[in-house]
């Protein structure tokens, strides 16, 4: 029971940033005192760490946050593989061939992607489509509908950032193609990017 408790502080943590202890405490249903004897363990461990957030009164605000070994719980799929893959393209075969690596692989993923759109008639419905698929490949991924009409489709984790990390263009496809899956009625932009030192990577879908 307590690693279950443990394993969802760091999914909290993960999936909604920076928490204090007391709203970690209501995240889990946990009084603040149990959820801080979690956290000072798994700090321990090098899992979590603290910050402190100005208030505009009285005391900064202490804030539990991941570390990088905490990060790094949640899986990269097959990244170091992944890194020396795309080294080897790129030293064989040029910046071209990596490029239509890229290419091939942006084209059999929107495939894919327009495949599993099938049904949806609202832009609220394929947004909501497409987080599902995202999460399913293990980008924790889920949407929000502003009042403004706007829609926010938020990865909380990234399972190919080591590759992202060494080529970028990967995260440019992505942007390409989730502006074609959504179609000509919308534009979608990046406003939040863990390559950036965000931490999660946020898309903002907006109606023409």
């Amino acid at each position: 029971m307590a690693d279950r408790t443990a394993d969802r502080i760091l999914f909290s943590l993960k999936t909604l940033g920076p928490r204090a202890i007391g709203d970690l405490g209501a995240d889990l249903d946990i009084t603040a005192e149990a959820a801080r004897q979690h956290l000072v363990r798994l700090q321990e461990q090098d899992l979590v760490q603290t910050s402190e957030e100005r208030q505009p009164k009285g005391r900064p605000k202490k804030l539990w946050r991941l570390t990088e070994a905490g990060h790094a719980r949640f899986p990269d799929r097959h990244g170091q593989l992944t890194v020396d893959l795309i080294r080897t393209v790129r030293a064989t075969f040029g910046e071209d061939g990596l490029e239509k690596l890229i290419a091939a692989r942006e084209a059999d993923t929107l495939a894919v992607y327009r495949d599993a759109m099938s049904g949806t008639k609202t832009l609220a419905q394929k947004v909501e489509r497409l987080a599902a698929i995202r999460s399913n490949e293990g980008y924790m991924a889920e949407w929000e509908e502003g009042e403004d009409g706007t829609l926010t489709l938020i990865e909380n984790h990234c399972p190919i950032c080591a590759a992202a990390t060494t080529c970028q263009n990967f995260c440019r496809a992505e942007l390409e193609f989730f502006n074609d899956v959504l179609g000509p009625d919308c534009t979608v932009e990046r406003t939040e990017y863990i390559l950036a030192d965000a931490r999660r990577c946020a898309y903002r879908v907006t109606p023409s």
